[in-house]
């Protein structure tokens, strides 16, 4: 039968997945048995993916990509690889859902953002006090090849306006919209519902406070337009964005963007 041994297929006869660690490599403290840790024995099934994991070694490059994925659904990762995705604005949200899609794979993320660092990003936004000062895209990319420098990730400085629109975004397939203005959020949504006829936009509203949980969904606009959030509750005076929120709205829209990726287009 075949199955897949550190994402790499192999031909065995009838085995049980402890019997083959140890032909494999005896000294391995993680077995994961189609992306969920085992502790005890199971027998091994054709299309089966098994990853064997020493606790504090080092891999090499093709043996960390390997280990990265061996926690996902199973295949899944070869749909992700192939996705071309651009985040407009990598602050409280785009920062986080860049940061949970490279996690995951997703093999091409484009990040769009003309700001630096500040002192108050860092209460939501996944930088760091040494990055102070820095451009955000700059930063961002710092921090996420020291996650997965496996990816292909392209940054632009630019401001986005309806003139650039159509050319920042031409080579991408989804375009997830964090900003924080809500004149340039409408305006990148309608740009790209006008402009691109084959592309789906995730935007985000309502994320403020330490509201409840519960009330920040998904939701399918039109076959190309989705929303994440609570819908209600924008920063103002006296009501400000904090991790907590941000990050689930956030990972709202990352989960979105795989959920497209792999052809799921309910919520």
């Amino acid at each position: 039968m075949k199955i897949l041994i550190n994402e790499k297929e192999s031909e065995v006869g009838e085995i049980s997945a402890f019997t083959l660690k140890e032909k494999v490599k005896a000294d391995a403290d993680i077995v994961i048995l189609n992306g969920f840790p085992i502790k005890e024995d199971m027998n091994l099934k054709n299309g089966d993916k098994i990853t064997f994991i020493k606790r504090g070694e080092i891999p090499s490059e093709d043996e960390l990509e390997a280990l990265m994925v061996s926690r996902h659904t199973p295949f899944v990762h070869e749909a992700l690889k192939k996705g071309r995705v651009a985040i407009a604005g990598v602050g409280g949200l785009g920062s986080n859902v860049a940061i949970s899609l490279a996690r995951v794979g997703v093999g091409y993320i484009k990040i769009i953002d003309f700001d630096v660092v500040e002192p108050s990003n860092l209460n939501r936004q996944q930088y760091f006090i040494n990055q102070i000062g820095m451009k955000k895209v700059e930063a961002l990319k710092e921090n996420i090849k020291r996650i997965n420098p496996f990816i292909k990730l392209v940054t632009v400085e630019e401001n986005i306006t309806k003139e650039n629109v159509e050319n920042i975004f031409k080579d991408v397939d989804i375009i997830v919209e964090a900003f924080d203005n809500p004149v340039n959020k409408a305006m990148l949504v309608n740009e790209v519902l006008a402009n691109f006829k084959d592309k789906k936009i995730i935007a985000a509203s309502g994320m403020a406070g330490f509201y409840s949980n519960n009330i920040i969904e998904s939701r399918k606009v039109n076959s190309r337009l989705y929303i994440c959030g609570d819908f209600v509750n924008e920063a103002k005076v006296g009501e400000g964005l904090m991790a907590p929120r941000v990050g689930i709205a956030a990972n709202h829209e990352a989960n979105m963007v795989v959920r497209l990726l792999l052809n799921e287009e309910e919520v």
